[in-house]
C-alpha cells in the first residue's frame, strides 16, 4: 500500500467497486442480446398463422422475413380458393339433387317445398290400375289452387318422367300462382287416345281429373292440360273432346304427323285410328273452335323431328309456334319448364 493513502478511504472503495459494476453491466447487456436473439429465433419459427395476432406489432413486421410473408400470402390464397370451391360444391350438390335418379318425395331438396302424392286409379276405361303422381305447391294450405294436368312422353318412366327437381323448382318459382299438378300414367305408348287398348281420353277426363281435384283440393273450374311429345299430342286430342273443360292447352315438342304412314310404330292402331285422331286435320277443318276458348301453346326445338307437324298445327290454329335451340330430348324440356308453367299459371289466373 502506498504511503499517504489510508485503507478504506473513499477513493479506494470506488476503485474496488468499478470492476463489479462493469461486470454487472456486461451481464445485463448480454441478457438483452440473448432475449432479442430468442425473439428472432421465434420469429423464424413462427409461420404465417402468427401474423394475424401480431399484425399491429411493427417490430414483428420488421423481424418477419420475405419467406414468412410469402408463406402467409400463399396460405391466405389457399383459404380463399377453398372457400370458393366449397360454395361451388354446395351449388353443384343442390343442382345434382334435381337430377338424381329415383322418385322425388315430400321434404326432399328436389321437391322444392311441394307435397308429393302417389296413388292408384282403378280405371274402367283402360281396364287396369295405374299409378298417379301429384304435387301440391308450397304454401297452398287450405286454398283451392287451379289444376294442371301434365302428360308424359312415350317410354317406361311414365308418370315419374316429369316429376323431377327442375319441374318442382319452376313450380315453386311461381309462388302463389303455382297450380296443383297431376302427372297421369299413360302407359308406355297409349298416346292418350281411344284405341284397342282402351279409352285413354275418357280415363283422363272422367277418372284422373276428378280424383286429382278431390285429393289435391283443387279448383274444378280452373283446369289446364299439356304435355311433352306423346303427351303434347294427347293434350290436344283430349281437349277437343271437352272444349269447355280447359283454360289452356299446351303441346311441348308434340308428337304430330302429317299422315298416318309417317307416324311412329305403335302410335296408332291403324290408318283409321290415325284419321279419327288427326288433330292437324281437325284444326284445318274447324280452327280454334274445336278447343273452345282455351289459350293455346305450341313449342319445339329447332332440331326436333316433329317441327314440321308442330308448325302445321300452329298455322291451322293461327297461334305462335315457339322455337328454341335444341332437339327432342329431356335437356330441352327441362330448360323450358319455367316458360311452360308461367304460361299455364297466367291462363289459369285469367280463366
Amino acid at each position: 500500500m502506498r504511503a499517504g493513502r489510508r485503507p478504506g478511504s473513499r477513493v479506494e472503495q470506488l476503485r474496488q467497486q468499478r470492476p463489479v459494476a462493469a461486470r454487472r453491466q456486461r451481464a445485463h447487456d448480454g441478457a438483452g442480446d440473448d432475449e432479442i436473439a430468442g425473439d428472432q429465433r421465434r420469429g423464424r419459427q413462427c409461420d404465417s398463422l402468427c401474423a394475424p395476432h401480431e399484425a399491429g406489432d411493427s417490430r414483428y413486421r420488421r423481424r418477419m422475413g420475405p419467406r414468412s410473408r410469402r408463406r402467409s400470402t400463399v396460405l391466405r390464397r389457399r383459404i380463399l380458393a377453398a372457400a370458393v370451391v366449397l360454395v361451388l360444391l354446395v351449388a353443384g350438390v343442390t343442382q345434382a339433387l334435381d337430377h338424381l335418379p329415383g322418385k322425388v318425395r315430400s321434404g326432399s331438396a328436389a321437391a322444392h317445398g311441394a307435397t308429393i302424392l302417389r296413388y292408384d286409379v282403378r280405371s274402367r276405361f283402360v281396364h287396369r290400375t295405374l299409378r298417379q303422381v301429384a304435387a301440391i305447391p308450397r304454401g297452398a294450405g287450405g286454398e283451392r289452387r287451379p289444376l294442371l294436368v301434365f302428360l308424359h312422353g312415350r317410354g317406361p318412366d311414365g308418370e315419374e318422367s316429369n316429376a323431377d327437381g327442375e319441374f318442382f323448382h319452376a313450380l315453386d318459382a311461381l309462388g302463389d300462382r303455382a297450380p296443383a299438378v297431376v302427372f297421369p300414367n299413360g302407359g308406355d305408348a297409349s298416346y292418350f287416345h281411344r284405341r284397342a287398348s282402351g279409352d285413354w281420353g275418357r280415363y283422363v277426363l272422367d277418372e284422373v281429373i276428378p280424383q286429382a281435384i278431390r285429393r289435391l283440393h283443387a279448383d274444378a273450374r280452373r283446369v289446364a292440360i299439356g304435355g311433352i311429345s306423346m303427351g303434347g299430342f294427347g293434350a290436344y286430342d283430349i281437349a277437343r273432346l271437352a272444349p269447355r273443360r280447359f283454360c289452356a292447352v299446351g303441346g311441348h315438342s308434340a308428337a304430330l304427323w302429317l299422315s298416318g304412314g309417317a307416324s311412329a310404330p305403335g302410335a296408332f292402331d291403324d290408318a283409321e285410328d290415325f284419321g279419327r285422331n288427326d288433330v292437324i286435320a281437325i284444326a284445318r277443318a274447324r280452327g280454334r273452335a274445336a278447343w273452345g276458348s282455351a289459350r293455346l301453346w305450341l313449342d319445339g326445338g329447332t332440331e326436333d323431328p316433329f317441327r314440321q307437324g308442330g308448325e302445321a298445327l300452329a298455322a291451322a290454329l293461327h297461334v305462335k309456334m315457339r322455337h328454341w335451340p335444341g332437339a327432342h330430348e329431356g335437356d330441352y324440356w327441362r330448360a323450358h319448364y319455367g316458360s311452360y308453367l308461367r304460361f299455364y299459371a297466367g291462363a289459369l289466373a285469367a280463366c
